[in-house]
């Protein structure tokens, strides 16, 4: 099995593919642990920042030919990656359970289900109109020349080359949400996988490569070093940088990105507020406040982890979370039945814990959790779902991002004036929630919320609707038609009528 073309967790060291040639890394290689076991699941490349210049330099040379390409064989390309996705759908699952810690049912559903959905969403997009006609204008004779009637045509460019950093929680959905309209709307990529679980994202670019895309259309390049990471945003080649991750790690790369006027896709952290009132269905509140527990072990940045609970329901609350919370089978992710499997790092298990023990030094008490669990022989890196109530909007674990499987509930014994004052009393606004039975009422309370999404009586998602954040939550909007025009330059064609 080759480096390049391995399909499960037993491939052999993994190469860069820069310029449509699987390359040797010019760093050597590293272990890509399983979060699970600590076992190794495999060599990842660590490139040179040489090797990452060298593949946003592909990618230029490879644009004007693709943006030319035909939309047709565009789409044609992106439907083949997704049927040779489905093809190796078992194997490649498997990988990604292994190199996230995703359970079974996120790593097939959530993770490389998505990837295939995705692939299949943006063939049809690369179809959709890119003209749109405007009304014609009547000018009178001026010193800008006679009178006349202007038509004029609004018309979507693709950017150029698109450096596309993605989030180690979902090595399928996120790059595929990336490169998929990217490549779509006539873009060249460079992808930079996160470091911790880099191997599904070079399936990725596998699939592409056999669904015919072009030389140097898909570069991915990889590696732990910081420096990786800054030729890729860096390069004078790349036009574009589209980012999920942290909101530290986004502001550094948008002053990278301002110096030379990059455009810019940011999806960055989140502390989604989740608003119940007083007559909400608490049972629904909870199976949806209890997600931030399961899925991928609450590293996700549209989790509902701040919870603002009206004191009149809030003991009823805490009490029916806390009896959820008694149902959540810790362990191992590949075992049936497992509903938290472990976050992905050592160093993410402490930084988890650390905020856990700053909550409980605030003032806030333990209501379930907190200690770490012990799965199978005693390795991995696993938190135990935790919940801390009698929290106050001042306290870090309110207001600072955790990305682990902890709740925090705050009460407020006002109205809705105080509700939305409290879920707006935060650097973050990416999703938010509300709660009530009363539906006009829950709408009433979205509508004032800085989130860039609310989710009423609901944590799901409309996949067509745009997606990114207020504040320091990102910039700009993707998903759907919308991840089209992120992926694109206006440009206004005007002449004589």
């Amino acid at each position: 099995m080759t480096a390049e073309t391995g399909t499960g967790a037993a491939a052999g060291p993994q190469r860069l593919f820069i310029g449509g040639d699987w390359v040797e890394p010019a760093g050597g290689h590293y272990e890509v642990v399983n979060p699970a076991d600590e076992s190794v699941v495999g060599l990842a490349p660590e490139a040179s920042p040489a090797q990452v210049l060298e593949a946003a330099a592909a990618a230029a040379e490879a644009f004007e030919g693709w943006a030319r390409t035909p939309p047709e064989e565009r789409a044609a390309v992106l439907d083949r990656a997704a049927d040779i996705i489905q093809q190796r759908y078992e194997p490649w699952a498997e990988l990604a359970r292994a190199e996230t810690g995703a359970t079974t049912a996120i790593a097939r559903g959530m993770q490389v289900g998505v990837g295939v959905a995705r692939f299949r969403r943006y063939a049809k997009g690369a179809l959709e109109p890119v003209e749109r006609g405007l009304p014609p204008q009547v000018t009178e004779a001026g010193p800008m020349g006679r009178a006349g009637i202007l038509g004029a045509l609004e018309v979507r460019q693709p950017v150029g080359v698109v450096t596309c950093i993605t989030s180690y929680n979902n090595p399928w959905a996120n790059p595929a949400g990336k490169v998929a309209p990217a490549l779509a709307m006539g873009n060249t990529v460079v992808v930079k996988p996160a470091p911790q679980d880099p191997l599904s994202v070079f399936r990725v670019a596998e699939a592409l490569a056999e669904a015919g895309v072009p030389r140097g259309v898909v570069n991915v390049v990889g590696g732990q070093s910081v420096e990786v990471g800054e030729a890729a945003v860096a390069s004078p080649h790349v036009d574009m940088v589209s980012f999920t991750g942290s909101t530290a790690v986004g502001q550094r790369i948008a002053e990278v990105c301002g110096r030379t006027m990059k455009r810019q896709l940011m999806e960055l952290g989140g502390k989604g507020a989740a608003i119940v009132l007083d007559d909400a269905d608490l049972d629904a509140a909870v199976a949806g406040i209890g997600t931030t527990f399961s899925f991928y072990s609450g590293q996700i940045c549209t989790a509902p982890t701040r919870v603002i609970v009206h004191r009149s329901v809030y003991g009823q609350l805490v009490e029916k979370l806390t009896g959820y919370l008694a149902y959540m089978k810790v362990g191992d992710p590949a075992e049936r039945g497992t509903v938290v499997g472990p976050v992905i790092s050592a160093a993410h298990r402490d930084r988890v814990e650390s905020y856990i023990e700053i909550g409980r030094k605030e003032g806030a008490r333990l209501a379930y959790g907190g200690e770490r669990p012990v799965v199978g022989g005693g390795g991995g890196f696993y938190v135990a779902p935790t919940l801390l109530v009698d929290c106050t909007s001042g306290m870090r674990v309110v207001r600072e991002e955790i990305f682990g499987p902890v709740v925090v509930v705050v009460p407020f014994d006002g109205g809705e004036d105080e509700a939305v004052a409290l879920a707006n009393d935060s650097d973050y606004g990416l999703l938010s929630y509300v709660w009530s039975g009363d539906a006009a009422r829950a709408f009433r309370v979205a509508r004032r919320l800085r989130a860039g999404g609310v989710g009423v009586n609901t944590i799901g998602r409309n996949m067509e609707a745009p997606f990114g954040g207020f504040k320091r939550s990102g910039v700009g909007r993707d998903v759907g038609s919308y991840a089209l025009h992120a992926y694109s330059e206006v440009q206004s064609i005007v002449w004589p009528g």
